[in-house]
């Protein structure tokens, strides 16, 4: 039970890291501040379910798609390592990364982009999604969707509160978000990396 609490925990980390439910607030305000709160509820709605279902796609079907494209695990977590490092460097020293950037958005519907991919479902969640579920054990895919799926409750309030948020913690408080963040990402890329490194020279 503890291992299953502590892993529950790495997921949890790890999702909320490199989604940054907080500084992504900060970009939805961005985006839709100026929309009624009906829409800004719609837009939040529509986003976060897009996002959920991707990731669920690619956490059921990782699997199937190693064997299609001929990858390996660690292969996957070493590419993907290097990606979350790469988001994580980038937040920890205050910039944003293009992996989850927000430029040239089509205004007509921000909901699926930027919103939904890449920000929230970019190829930095993509790859960790994947490599949590990647045992392919039933356990880990249902855990890691779970969890997703908190996180996505937890986003989709801190965007429809987002107004509200901003005032109580500031561009200063979010600015110490984003780079705590990003040193969580970067440690979870190193040790991703690590352990796709250790399997390969096994």
């Amino acid at each position: 039970m503890n291992d299953l609490y502590a892993q529950a925990v790495t997921v949890f980390l790890g999702f909320f890291a490199i989604m940054n439910p907080i500084a992504n607030t900060a970009v939805f305000a961005g985006l839709v501040g100026e929309k009624s709160k009906s829409e800004q509820i719609k837009i939040a709605a529509k986003a976060l379910i897009i996002t959920f279902c991707v990731i669920t796609l690619f956490s059921v079907l990782g699997k199937a798609i190693f064997h299609l494209f001929g990858i390996t695990i660690s292969a996957l977590r070493i590419t993907g390592g290097i990606l979350v490092f790469l988001v994580g460097y980038h937040m920890l020293n205050g910039q944003g990364s293009k992996l989850h950037s927000a430029e040239n958005h089509d205004d007509s519907d921000v909901a699926i982009s930027p919103l939904a991919v890449p920000l929230l479902a970019g190829p930095g969640t993509i790859a960790t999604a994947m490599n949590f579920s990647s045992s392919g054990e039933t356990t880990g895919i249902l855990m890691t969707i779970a969890v997703f799926a908190l996180l996505c409750f937890i986003t989709f309030f801190c965007f429809i509160f987002s107004s509200k948020i901003i005032n109580i913690i500031s561009k200063a408080g979010i600015s110490i978000v984003t780079r705590l963040m990003g040193l969580i990402l970067a440690v979870i890329g190193t040790q991703m990396v690590i352990v796709g490194i250790k399997a390969i020279s096994a």
